[in-house]
């Protein structure tokens, strides 16, 4: 039986329909990354899921527990995209609060709360007041009251959109770590995040599910082998560069200056044509590098289609 099963879900606010009716379930230890252009409903979907608000029609079930139900909400953690914060508490203050209010007894809080917060990098801070936080600390906040009662299901909403690298390195270490300890959804604008720790991808466009399956499976489907060229900055050579578009090997062109980004249908011939011509016309090459499109090439294909 699938972990989370969503069926039909829709939500409407007067006029406007943000998500129409999409389906999905996910198993259970599974690592989810939600994609898709700002407007696409993603906030929507994670808010409807957490339980924050109710959705027009559908229906949500975690663990079998449907989401009117009262338990359905603490086998949830969720942290919002841009989370709030009473200023005047400490750290250790705000996720002992949080704690409290998933029903964890005051000494289970306290010490899941120093767990947490040395497992987010916060432990230091702990008896600051969140007020003197940083924007990257109030982040790793966010992330410790959703942690703190050891939820079942994880929903992140852009969860690494306020820290610096390093504090970026920390988070996707530990969402590595978490994926053996819980099921995870985390939306996020920065792709190669969903490459690194999730084994599934879903795509949302105009509120519906464009594209939903394992990274491996899309990434078959939607990677085709690309050449990135560059050439000397003058004329014969730039001249060059511009007519490779015509080739009947070419399926796209992008090229900028001295440099061209060729999508491929045939690699062994469009390299072997390419690299004569280079020979035969004494073009001065300065790079020539054989790969495949990114998980960037593909989103921007599904979502834009």
């Amino acid at each position: 039986m699938s972990f989370l099963r969503v069926d039909q879900l829709t939500k409407r606010f007067s006029s406007r329909t943000p998500v129409k009716g999409i389906s999905f379930e996910l198993e259970r230890g599974s690592c989810t990354a939600l994609l898709g252009p700002n407007g696409a409903g993603k906030t929507t979907t994670m808010r409807m899921i957490a339980g924050l608000i109710g959705p027009s029609s559908g229906q949500i079930s975690v663990q079998g527990l449907r989401h009117s139900s009262g338990e359905y909400r603490s086998l949830i953690g969720y942290l919002p995209q841009h989370p709030a914060f009473y200023g005047w508490m400490t750290g250790q203050e705000f996720v002992m609060y949080a704690a409290s209010l998933s029903g964890m007894s005051r000494k289970d809080a306290r010490k899941q709360t120093i767990f947490v917060l040395e497992r987010v990098g916060l432990a230091e801070a702990a008896k600051r007041r969140i007020a003197g936080y940083s924007g990257g600390m109030k982040q790793r906040l966010g992330l410790a009251q959703a942690l703190v009662h050891q939820p079942k299901l994880l929903l992140l909403d852009e969860p690494v959109s306020a820290l610096d690298p390093i504090g970026r390195r920390e988070v996707m270490n530990l969402l590595q770590s978490l994926r053996t300890e819980t099921t995870i959804l985390f939306s996020t604008h920065v792709l190669p995040d969903a490459e690194e720790v999730c084994d599934r991808i879903m795509m949302m466009r105009d509120g519906e599910i464009v594209e939903n399956g394992e990274l491996q499976v899309l990434t078959d489907k939607y990677r085709l082998p690309l050449l990135t060229i560059q050439v000397e900055r003058h004329g014969a050579a730039k001249e060059w560069l511009n007519s490779l578009q015509s080739r009947p090997f070419i399926q796209d062109a992008q090229i900028q200056g001295n440099t061209a980004l060729l999508t491929v249908n045939n690699m062994t011939e469009a390299r072997r044509l390419i690299l004569d011509e280079v020979s035969s016309q004494d073009i001065p090459l300065l790079s020539f590098q054989a790969g495949t499109t990114s998980l960037e090439d593909m989103f921007m294909k599904v979502v834009t289609a």
